[in-house]
This record gives C-alpha cells, structure tokens and sequence, in this order.
C-alpha cells in the first residue's frame, strides 16, 4: 500500500481520496489541455470566463469555416461527467470527445466548467450550469458582452443540453427548470441528450441486484458529494421517486439517451427512458444501448468504432 492511500481515512473510488488531515486528493480527470486549432478535426475553441465574481468559464467550440459555411448551426451547451466531483472541460479526453462531436455534428458547443464538490457542495453544480444558460440567454438579449462566435454562427432557436453521467443528470435538472423561467426565456430549448446518465436509488434494480460491490460504490459516491438524510433518494439522483416533479415539466420536445450494456448505472438510463414516454410529456424519445461496452467508455476509447458510432447517433440526434 502506498504511503498516499495509507495516509487516507476515506477513498472514493476510482475518483479522489481524503487524507486524515483534511487534504483532497483527485486520482481521475486531473489532466489539463490547453484549447486552440484540433489539427485531427479542423475545429477551434477557445476558453471564456463569464463570471468573474465566481471565476466560472466555459470552454467554446466551432467547426472549421468550410465545413459550417455561412448558415447558422445549432448550440449544444454539454456537461462534463465525474460524478459532480471530478473532471473538468480541460480534460484531455473530453477535449477530443468534444472536438470529435463539433465537426460530427457541425454544431457550435459551449461546455460549462462548474465547480466540484465537495469543495462547492452541491447544488453548486447545478447553479454554476443554470449561470451558464442565463449567460446564453443575455446574449440574445444584447446584455452581455457578446461573443461573437455566437452571433455569427449560433442558431439560438436550437439549442440543445447534452450532458454524460453526472452532466446527463444536470441536463434533465436544467431542462426541468427551464419550463417557467424568464430568465432562459429567448432560446428555444430542442432537446437533451442524456449518456449514460447518472441517476440513482436506495433500492437496487437490474444488474444493481447481483453486483452488490458497484451498487456499494455509486452510493458511496452520491453520499460524499451530497450526504443528506434521503441518502440516493434525494430529487436529485432520484427523478423517479414518489413526489418528484412530473416529467411533463421538461421544456424541450425530444429527448435521447445512450446507455451502455456493462455500466452499472444502465438500468436507470432504461428506467429513466420507461418514465419518460409513459408521463404526460408531449415530446419524442429514444433510446439507444451500446452493447458490450461500460460507462463513458467513448471518453476513455474515442477512436473505437462503438465510440464513433455513438458520437454519430449523438450528431443525427441534434440534427434531425
């Protein structure tokens, strides 16, 4: 055992430890990559602060010229995952995941770097994000200093929320609160895409039943960011529990979303999907499982053609 994980008096795993003396220490999605040209893809971004009171940023996302030529494009607003307490937008693998969907899709994407628990205790994840639509919202508004990739090139009539794992969650969470708000009130909200999303329960269902380790460790992770007497029957990793707002309440008209055969997060992707088309939401939905593979496998293995496949279905869905 090494000195750094006998030192530890709580590990969350395979996410970040707690030393004794109070010190975080992060073990994934540590990694930092600068933006600029993606030779591989042709697509450029550039990173953003939006709030300085807060040092919130965004990373921004657009395909090359040739390829977008002069109409406008749709705007994804995207979430990074980490189970709300790893990760971040200067990740080198959601980098090239990013990169890798804009010129796919030819689409202008803005990804949202919010704060981490439990640093920012949640829901400081979801304030952070929510800051990020108004922020969209304003530019149309002319109220805000405008960024000029956005107005040349972005369609404010789609726009669409996709998020993985923790960032599928914050998608659902924001397009359940964007219904009734002016202040998110001169966009059109499209859809969500939701892959593989982190959703959660006290009582285990599917796959959950029989693998009582990971069902142990996805607990583990939604108590640290977010310990709370509901435990993982809190609204906000349980959509589905008695008293949770009706899904009728998503301000958008068509929903997708990606689950993976062997993540043992699947079967509240599925359930997640069964709730939504038997609710008195209005809109369409799909459903699409990538067999064979686990959670955010296209992150880790972007080249694999299971990953492209996805990042494909991704692009028709906001294309559609």
């Amino acid at each position: 055992m090494s000195a750094s994980k006998a030192d530890a008096y709580l590990e969350v795993p395979p996410l970040l430890r707690v030393h004794k003396d109070g010190t975080l220490e992060r073990i994934a999605g540590t990694q930092v990559v600068p933006s600029g040209f993606d030779p591989e893809t042709g697509v450029l971004s550039k990173d953003k602060v939006f709030k300085p009171e807060t040092g919130l940023s965004v990373r921004l996302y657009r395909p090359n010229e040739e390829s977008s030529g002069h109409e406008k494009i749709p705007i994804v607003i995207y979430f990074h995952g980490g189970a709300f307490c790893a990760s971040s937008v200067f990740d080198p693998d959601y980098h090239k995941s990013l990169n890798t969907l804009v010129a796919e899709a030819n689409i202008i994407l803005i990804s949202v770097n919010y704060r981490l628990a439990p640093e920012h205790p949640l829901p400081t994840a979801y304030e952070d994000c929510w800051a990020g639509l108004k922020c969209l919202n304003s530019q149309v508004a002319g109220n805000y200093d405008v960024e000029p990739w956005l107005k040349e090139k972005g369609d404010f009539e789609r726009v669409y929320l996709v998020g993985d794992g923790a960032g599928a969650n914050i998608a659902h969470h924001l397009a359940m609160r964007a219904m009734n708000k002016s202040d998110f009130n001169l966009v059109k909200l499209a859809g969500i895409g939701l892959v593989n999303p982190y959703f959660w329960g006290e009582k285990p269902i599917g796959v959950e039943v029989t693998d009582p380790i990971r069902k142990a460790m996805v607990d583990k992770w939604w108590n640290f960011v977010y310990p709370c007497d509901k435990g993982c029957d809190d609204l906000l990793i349980n959509p589905f529990v008695d008293g949770a707002p009706s899904f009728a309440n998503l301000a958008c008209h068509k929903i997708l979303v990606i689950v993976a055969e062997k993540d043992i997060l699947r079967d509240r992707g599925k359930l997640y999907y069964e709730k939504l088309v038997n609710s008195e939401w209005k809109g369409t939905a799909d459903i699409f499982e990538i067999e064979g593979e686990d959670h955010v496998f296209h992150i880790f293995d972007p080249d694999c053609q299971k990953a492209k496949s996805l990042i494909k279905r991704l692009a028709s869905f906001i294309n559609q």
